[in-house]
């Protein structure tokens, strides 16, 4: 009797335990298949990012045009529908326009929005005589004058947040408000440009290559020479054997790497012959700044502003990855009369990373703008 007592206990008790593994079985298949799709998921998006850009924008009622100036530049651009107070959009480095898609559709319902191609981007002229933050800001000025006919908002990434302050400082009768997207104040100086991302990973790559002959192709030279690779270790050798066989085998596309975000893929989409190199020459050298005193310029703006200032740090060799370390944003909030500095917690490109956020800010400032207007 005990014996078969203590038989169906040990049996009771390995249908349990089977039980248990059954469904400790379930839950590992079933996160390994979440994660699965999730891969899947991410690893579409990297090749895919652009896929509904021209539906998206279609949709939102975005049209792309093109104007000739006095001197022959043509500037591209792409404006929406008429719902409020023009905002003018300058984008950062190595993008285009349409780097904006993701905040585009929302904030055309409350500005009529006129994104443009900066010189040597996009579909806009090429001319290496333009690639002065001075006269590039001139010929917006124009732009503004010519094209949209009545005083703006203006908004800039990056080196377009430096020429949206340009614009704001030097004139004021043209500009109601500046939104100054993460721009590169105080570490673009001669000073201190050598130890920034931008600089080691960009501007002298670019510098290095159009002063050899032996390749022709810079994505490759960059690949072979970035300041990037020192984040990735022996795997980089990995990326670069994957993307010449993507190169090769693909030479009419523009190199998309599945397992790198869409930020490091949208760089390959421009460098393959939307983006002058001999643009960001100028910012090796910092010729860019002729006649741009950055103190100065920030000291001179007088219109309602805000400075959104994103994730910042130093690497173990002094490197900012970053545009602004936070006492450079400090300084340059302090400088402008009347402005707002917000952090968001993103990358570089905040207004793609958090659309949200950035949208927020945007509608907030128009808000701002209506208030000052009516005192």
């Amino acid at each position: 009797m005990y014996k078969r007592v203590s038989r169906h206990v040990a049996k009771v008790k390995q249908y349990r335990e089977m039980k248990i593994l059954k469904i400790i079985l379930i839950i590992i298949g079933s996160i390994i298949a979440i994660l699965g799709i999730v891969l899947c998921i991410y690893f579409y998006r990297n090749m895919n990012y652009d896929k509904n850009v021209n539906k998206i924008l279609a949709k939102a009622g975005f049209i792309e045009k093109q104007v000739t100036l006095p001197d022959g530049i043509i500037l591209n651009y792409g404006e929406g529908p008429d719902n409020g107070i023009p905002l003018f959009l300058i984008h950062g480095q190595m993008t285009s326009w349409e780097n904006y898609v993701e905040v585009l559709p929302e904030l055309s319902k409350y500005y009529h929005v006129f994104a443009v191609d900066c010189h040597g981007h996009g579909k806009s002229s090429k001319n290496k005589e333009k690639y002065r933050a001075e006269i590039m800001g001139g010929d917006f000025i124009w732009f503004i004058e010519n094209v949209i006919c009545q005083p703006v908002v203006v908004s800039g990434h990056s080196s377009g947040g430096l020429l949206a302050t340009w614009l704001a400082a030097n004139s004021p009768q043209n500009v109601v408000g500046v939104v100054i997207e993460d721009a590169p104040y105080f570490a673009t100086e001669p000073q201190r440009c050598e130890k920034t991302f931008a600089w080691v990973d960009g501007f002298q790559v670019i510098h290095q290559f159009l002063n050899q002959t032996e390749e022709t192709n810079y994505i490759r030279y960059y690949l072979e020479n970035c300041y990037m690779q020192t984040f990735f270790g022996d795997s980089w050798e990995n990326i670069k054997t994957y993307a010449f066989n993507y190169m090769d085998k693909n030479p009419e596309k523009n190199l998309r790497i599945f397992f790198l975000p869409p930020a490091m893929n949208k760089s390959f989409d421009l460098l393959s012959g939307s983006y002058d190199l001999y643009f960001g020459d100028t910012f090796y050298d910092c010729s860019w700044f002729e006649n741009f005193n950055q103190t100065e310029t920030l000291s001179k703006i007088q219109c309602p502003s805000v400075l959104i200032h994103t994730n910042w740090s130093y690497d173990k060799n002094g490197i900012l990855l970053a545009a602004m370390d936070g006492d450079d944003a400090e300084k340059a909030h302090k400088l402008i009369a009347s402005n707002k500095l917000v952090q968001i917690n993103s990358g570089h490109n905040s207004h793609d990373e958090k659309p949200k956020e950035f949208n927020k800010i945007m509608t907030e400032f128009l808000n701002h703008i209506k208030v000052e207007k009516t005192k």
